[in-house]
């Protein structure tokens, strides 16, 4: 395994990480015992980065990740969880909520203190709540030694140029924004380094896109991006090549993203993501897919609400 410099933090992370938004049933139905095996291979073979979030599964992932942890020393892993987005339309993001959030995650978590604390989602909340009562909390959480580092997160690039514009962040999480179909996160990257924040990349399949298996039905991508990652994924396979493992490796090659977060509660799957990692990429199969890929390239979704615009 690879490790990387996350900004400024001091924090050597791995450069495949683990999202345990699956332990919270959020692709699929899963099976908790696998669930907890899939977090000890995580580490076993070198992941240092764990993420997780009350939302994923309203509170289901933290507990499995919970029980999973207890046997796993402390110092093994990095730990992150957010705070501020708690159902499908259910955010606060209040010092006062966000402070109580944290003990929370941290009683399910089986731990006292937090690596990286994220607001959730900013783009759902008001400006002003986020920024006037929000980022102070995860100031004062620092200050009080229950996190070490905190910062935001959410879809649209353009929440954390704003928040970015007049306070500190330690580190921003990024989705669906460097990956095969999407690489317009690197557009963020000179104002990163600029400001001495690090960088998680998540969803290198874009939640589902690039994968062989049927997009979920929630799925906010239109049919252009949706049909254009399927021929991707009937082309990798009609080569004896699989897309998701060609995306993982495109996520992880790059040295300007720290680390890229995976999730799955299968042991043999975050196994196999792992390894991919490892294995040089096929760089004729990546043309080819890049090629399939570039009209819907840098196309995405719209997130959040208006007040941010």
């Amino acid at each position: 395994m690879k490790y990387r410099k996350l900004g400024e933090t001091g924090l050597d992370v791995s450069v495949l990480s683990y999202g345990a938004s699956s332990l919270g049933s959020v692709f699929r139905e899963i099976n908790e015992a696998e669930g907890i095996k899939s977090v000890h291979a995580a580490v076993d073979q070198g992941i240092n980065l764990i993420d997780v979030s009350p939302y994923y599964g309203l509170t289901k992932a933290e507990t499995v990740l919970g029980k999973a942890l207890v046997d796993i020393p402390r110092d093994k892993y990095f730990l992150s969880t957010k705070a501020g987005r708690y159902g499908e339309t259910e955010f606060d993001f209040s010092k006062q909520k966000i402070k109580r959030s944290l003990e929370e995650s941290l009683q399910r978590l089986g731990t006292d203190y937090l690596d990286i604390l994220y607001l959730h989602d900013i783009e759902f909340g008001s400006y002003e709540q986020v920024m006037g009562e929000g980022i102070p909390a995860l100031e004062e959480l620092k200050k009080q030694g229950k996190i070490r580092f905190y910062g935001v997160s959410g879809l649209p690039l353009t929440i954390f140029e704003k928040v970015l514009e007049t306070a500190h962040l330690d580190v921003i999480l990024s989705y669906c924004h460097y990956s095969l179909n999407d690489t317009s996160l690197l557009s963020l990257v000179p104002m990163l380094q600029q400001k001495k924040t690090g960088l998680v990349n998540a969803s290198p399949l874009s939640m589902g896109l690039l994968s062989s298996r049927p997009v979920a039905g929630w799925h906010p991508a239109d049919e252009e991006i949706k049909l254009a990652c399927q021929k991707a994924a009937a082309f990798c396979e009609s080569n004896g090549e699989n897309l998701a493992k060609l995306a993982i490796q495109f996520s992880v090659r790059n040295d300007c993203i720290p680390t890229t977060l995976v999730s799955t509660a299968s042991e043999r799957n975050i196994i196999k993501n792992i390894e991919w990692t490892e294995e040089p990429i096929n760089e004729e199969l990546l043309e080819a897919v890049l090629d399939i890929l570039q009209p819907i390239h840098n196309k995405t979704w719209t997130s959040g609400i208006m007040a941010w615009n």
